[in-house]
């Protein structure tokens, strides 16, 4: 689309602006940091061949020259960072360690130890770098479909303007490539649309008029014309960029105790240090304070806990993109870990299990009328009622309806409505308005929701009306059981019947029907009193959202679902899809076995060596490459949390 700006009716220092902060995703690479790193590591390993020339220069002021500068150059960060944390109190981090480290080798006229401990450091913070970098991508590609310009139609010409600038009711043209700047209902025409940057699905899926479709979302074949419903600041890309924001700022417990367990390891492994120099050679009649302050080096060097500390948020990044990559959005890592704990998923049915649309599945027929005679007429009463039920009925009805002869309408609250066709008096609703009607009728409860009807006092038939189980609704609850969780529960305000019959047809442990919303809420507590692990609660509406507060974790249909429920929700599965709450949790458990193998991995290397250099078994060399090596394979690690 960038052959679009040029017409923008914008400010040309905006467009510039954001020009140049949109660099491609993997624009960090090995090109552009590796390649100051490759000759310095190519003059440090040159300045270890021809050492011993070097040394024998005056002083031996050859390796200084040589190996100073290159300690300057891959340390300057470290040394920094140091000093400025000395300043402000903060005396005892990873920085801190490495200088006391490397300045001690200096002295006792280890250099090439010195400088290679910050070397290393260097080049495995730059693969540290690249693997945040490849981490955030999927998290960033979100920030990517952010809509430049919406082409808002102005009598019968377009004119370029930002999102932020329309306003609902206006119309927007879509063309084919173009992104959808907003969300909005499509008043003309028809297209092939890719979703994957909301949804994560990559098969497109059709859009045509009458449908809402959201911002984020990209127009591939037709040209769309929309009626703008929602200001940007409230669509659902704008509401994404929040959540991503936000989960930033919200830790897992193992970040928060690794943060504090890094703050005091830290000293404990200084004053440590400083005992294995200055004490054994008080007490041991042959041992030297060289020997044992090259054995405190050591202990120094391999205790750095900088790659510990780096892979565990990182494990969490990685998790939350992962999760993001297959329209999942965790609105923090704190959440992956309770995902890993969940043992009992609660459903809401409306529009989470079910499908939310409700439809005629069946017109069975009384005293004489046939099916179409039968839906005809009450496709002529219902037309005039907004009820969903209604609408169902009406849209269900293939001949176009002529309702001009319905007249003396009247709906009757709770029950149903009331109206004269022509010079008949029709009765179209519930089993209760045939009671109050006095006419009489073989049946009463169907099993499903049914329109009555009756002409003339005269029963006729009924409309079974029910909402469709979604297909991937049955899969998803045995792969839940497949993930061992032990319970699956629906919570919904419909009737007891309709409940029964969706609960058996998907294999559900428990359900309750006829709830209202504070019902829900007190069912949810009952649960949680229950079990031992953590109990999430899935749902869509308004009506859902205290529900999902109150859950452990609460997971919310982004699609379709209500603004409050995916704001109160800790995780938006915007495909709509049950089968992605067992995604979610595959992903937290995949997530927390990274973390948990990156600090086992780490403490077990690190105490292996700390041992064998107070033993004096491990040498200089031995300790940096067992911190670099740690660092890397712990990096490395977290990154599959992506996959």
């Amino acid at each position: 689309m960038d052959n679009h700006n040029h017409s923008y009716c914008c400010s040309c220092d905006h467009e510039e602006n954001h020009n140049q902060t949109n660099q491609p995703i993997g624009y960090f690479n090995l090109k552009q940091e590796i390649l100051p790193l490759l000759a310095v590591g190519i003059i440090y390993i040159l300045g270890l061949i021809f050492y011993q020339q070097l040394e024998n220069t005056a002083y031996g002021i050859g390796k200084y020259i040589v190996f100073i500068p290159i300690y300057i150059y891959s340390g300057s960060n470290v040394l920094s960072s140091a000093g400025k944390n000395i300043l402000k109190g903060r005396i005892f981090d990873e920085n801190f360690l490495m200088t006391v480290a490397t300045l001690a080798a200096i002295a006792i006229d280890k250099l090439p130890e010195a400088v290679a401990v910050m070397l290393f450091y260097q080049i495995g913070e730059t693969f540290q770098e690249y693997s945040v970098k490849r981490s955030r991508n999927s998290i960033k590609s979100l920030l990517e479909v952010r809509p430049d310009y919406a082409n808002l139609k102005i009598d019968d010409s377009l004119k370029k303007v930002f999102p932020e600038k329309v306003e609902v009711g206006s119309e927007i043209v879509v063309k084919p490539g173009e992104k959808i700047p907003l969300d909005g209902e499509i008043i003309s025409g028809n297209s092939q649309v890719d979703t994957s940057a909301l949804t994560g699905e990559s098969i497109p899926k059709f859009f045509t008029v009458g449908q809402i479709i959201l911002a984020g979302m990209v127009n591939q074949t037709g040209v769309l014309t929309i009626r703008v419903t929602k200001l940007f600041d409230e669509s659902s890309i704008a509401r994404i960029l929040e959540l991503v924001e936000t989960a930033k700022s919200k830790k897992s417990k193992t970040e928060r105790f690794m943060t504090t367990f890094a703050r005091y390891y830290t000293p404990v492994v200084v004053f440590i240090s400083l005992a294995i120099a200055l004490l054994p050679p008080l007490f041991i009649s042959d041992a030297t304070y060289a020997d044992w302050i090259n054995r405190a080096l050591i202990v120094l060097v391999v205790s750095c806990p900088c790659g510990l500390v780096i892979s565990i948020p990182l494990g969490y990044f990685g998790g939350v993109g992962g999760a993001a990559k297959r329209g999942i959005l965790v609105k923090g890592s704190t959440f992956l870990d309770d995902l890993a704990a969940i043992k009992t998923v609660v459903f809401d049915k409306t529009g989470t299990l079910t499908e939310g649309q409700l439809q005629v599945t069946d017109i069975v027929t009384k005293n004489g009328l046939t099916q179409q005679e039968l839906i005809e007429v009450a496709a002529k009463v219902e037309s005039l009622s907004n009820h969903p039920i209604a609408q169902a009925v009406y849209k269900y009805n293939s001949t176009k309806v002529d309702n001009s002869d319905v007249s003396e309408y009247q709906e009757i609250a709770g029950c149903g409505i009331k109206a004269k066709v022509g010079n008949k008096t029709v009765i179209a609703g519930g089993d209760r308005l045939l009671h109050l009607e006095d006419i009489e009728h073989d049946i009463c409860d169907v099993g499903d929701t049914a329109v009555h009807l009756a002409i003339n006092s005269k029963y006729v038939g009924y409309i079974t009306i029910s909402d469709q189980i979604k297909l991937d609704s049955a899969p998803a609850i045995k792969s839940l059981k497949n993930l061992g969780v032990e319970k699956t529960v629906m919570l919904t305000g419909d009737n007891q019947s309709v409940a029964q019959r969706v609960a058996k047809n998907l294999g559900l442990d428990d359900y309750q029907a006829e709830l209202l919303p504070e019902d829900k809420v007190t069912a949810i507590e009952k649960l949680l009193h229950q079990n031992n692990g953590k109990v999430a609660f899935v749902g869509d509406g308004i009506n859902d959202a205290p529900v999902i507060a109150r859950a452990d974790v609460g997971m919310a249909m982004g699609s379709m679902g209500s603004d409050a429920a995916i704001e109160t929700a800790d995780v938006v599965i915007m495909t709509d899809a049950p089968s992605k709450v067992a995604e979610a949790i595959k992903i937290g458990r995949k997530t927390r076995r990274i973390v948990w193998q990156n600090i086992g991995f780490a403490l077990g290397v690190k105490g292996l060596f700390i041992l064998l250099g107070m033993v004096g078994l491990a040498s200089i060399w031995e300790a940096v490459f067992a911190d670099v090596g740690v660092a890397l394979i712990a990096i490395f690690n977290s990154s599959r949390a992506l996959t």
